[in-house]
């Protein structure tokens, strides 16, 4: 007995053992978008030709809840509820007729303001239109949504409906303030009948045609059920078809980002238009008879993204009411789109993605340095030595062996140089042997550590338990 309670507690050591080496092996390999990094820093100070200098990156701000910084705006002006004061039935239920509309009393109202506000709250805020009240008349509303400002979308837009969700509706963006639209996605519940479209989803796409417009019925159903309040455009799907299904590939889609405009172009806008055409009506009649029944309201509008710095910043403002970049890399503008004053010693060029992790600045020089200049050199001379560090905890530290020393030069092994000894100073096959041969001397991440200290322990376990022989 007291063997077989000895031979169960090495199995369950063993289990957990096992399991823990498991977890953090899936940890270790998968490459997540973080992985590629977030080109967060514009500009880092490096050790060259003997004094301090500024070495530039590409860099942009960081992905945010961008409806924080919009205004709305709907057409009709006077489509919201509440004045007059009106009732409203359940489209399930045509009999419950319980619910009020009153934009003179605070709890009884649904401005737009509602569709923007925190999510959460007991009982669910949310914006209203009227009635159906003047079918066969279409109950039709666009709801616009500006920025002022050029952003980049880098998330799904999500609508949440309180009420049915829409049996038509148009998503369109403007990239000129509201100037021109294009559609974004068609939503139907029959895309043929209302768009003359053939219905498609978006994992039906391809790498080559993952900037169709298409019409989807998978959101346009009636009645409001548990779990199908909301409207979907799916960005992460799109950015899936060539950055893979976890979005683990990020430098294809950033290289194909860097050098397709359309597809850029395809994820940035000014301005949002939702466009109701045909409320909810959960049967293929409307019952003129209960026109109460039929309306739009939304809950929640989510618009993730970040402001559009063309790679030449990692900070946005909202000051006065209006966006701005905070732009590095000598360029100016809400955009950073311009080279300053006394830098346009070259034509203008957004940063690159590329090369991944850092890309490239692509700043703008002084007129009087000519093109000669290469891309990330200093514009700035030699900084205070005792105030900055090469290789420190927050710039990169020395690569390939080489030591750090007084934090303000790396000594490289033999076969390296470099500021950070990041240059194999070799010819031919023996880059590699010389580049293989220094690995060890890099410290291994915690991923991968943890597996080897779990096994480690093993023996030693067991031995406490006296199950050292199986």
């Amino acid at each position: 007995m007291r063997h077989q309670k000895k031979g169960s507690t090495m199995y369950f050591l063993l289990v957990f053992v096992l399991q823990a080496l498991w977890v953090s092996w899936c940890h270790a390999t998968q490459h997540y978008p973080a992985s590629w990094g977030h080109y967060d820093v514009c500009k880092s100070q490096v050790y060259a030709e003997d004094r301090l200098a500024w070495h530039y990156m590409a860099c942009q701000p960081e992905a945010t809840d961008m409806t924080k910084y919009l205004t709305v705006s709907l057409d009709p002006p006077n489509i919201t509820c509440g004045d007059p004061p009106e009732m409203y039935c359940a489209l399930e239920n045509p009999y419950m007729c319980n619910n009020e509309c009153d934009a003179d009393t605070e709890e009884l109202a649904h401005p737009p303001e509602l569709m923007f506000d925190s999510e959460g709250r007991n009982p669910t805020t949310f914006w209203q239109s009227t009635s159906w009240k003047k079918y066969p008349k279409p109950l039709q509303v666009n709801i616009t949504l500006s920025w002022n400002k050029t952003i980049e979308l880098t998330d799904d837009i999500v609508l949440t409906f309180e009420s049915g969700r829409p049996e038509q509706l148009v998503l369109e963006k403007s990239l000129d303030y509201g100037r021109t639209w294009q559609p974004y996605q068609f939503y139907a519940s029959d895309c043929l009948d209302a768009f003359t479209m053939e219905p498609k989803a978006v994992h039906q796409l391809t790498p080559s045609t993952m900037l169709e417009i298409i019409c989807t019925e998978a959101y346009s159903t009636g009645y409001v059920w548990k779990y199908d309040k909301t409207v979907r455009f799916e960005i992460k799907d799109r950015f899936a078809l060539l950055a893979g299904p976890r979005l683990h590939n990020m430098a294809s889609l950033y290289g194909q980002l860097d050098t397709t405009k359309n597809l850029r172009d395809f994820f940035t806008l000014t301005n949002l238009r939702i466009r109701l055409l045909r409320p909810a009506t959960g049967a293929t009649m409307v019952d003129e008879n209960n026109l109460s029944r039929y309306f739009y309201a939304i809950s929640d509008i989510k618009v993730q993204g970040r402001c559009k710095c063309n790679l030449h910043a990692n900070s946005c403002v909202f000051d006065k009411g209006k966006l701005g970049c905070e732009c590095e890399h000598n360029t100016t503008g809400p955009d950073c789109a311009r080279c300053k004053r006394h830098y346009q010693g070259r034509a203008w060029s957004m940063g690159s993605y590329l090369p991944i992790p850092k890309g490239t600045a692509n700043i703008c020089i002084p007129n009087n340095l000519g093109t000669s200049v290469r891309p990330n050199a200093s514009s700035l001379g030699a900084a205070n030595r005792n105030q900055a560090r090469v290789c420190d905890n927050v710039l990169l530290r020395c690569q390939n062996g080489g030591m750090c020393h007084h934090h303000q030069r790396c000594q490289c092994l033999a076969g390296f140089g470099g500021v950070l000894c990041e240059k194999a100073q070799c010819q031919g096959d023996s880059c590699e042997d010389l580049q293989s041969s220094q690995l060890s001397l890099r410290p291994l991440p915690a991923a991968q550590t943890l597996p080897l200290t779990l096994l480690s322990l093993i023996p030693s376990l067991l031995a406490t338990r006296g199950l050292t022989s199986l």
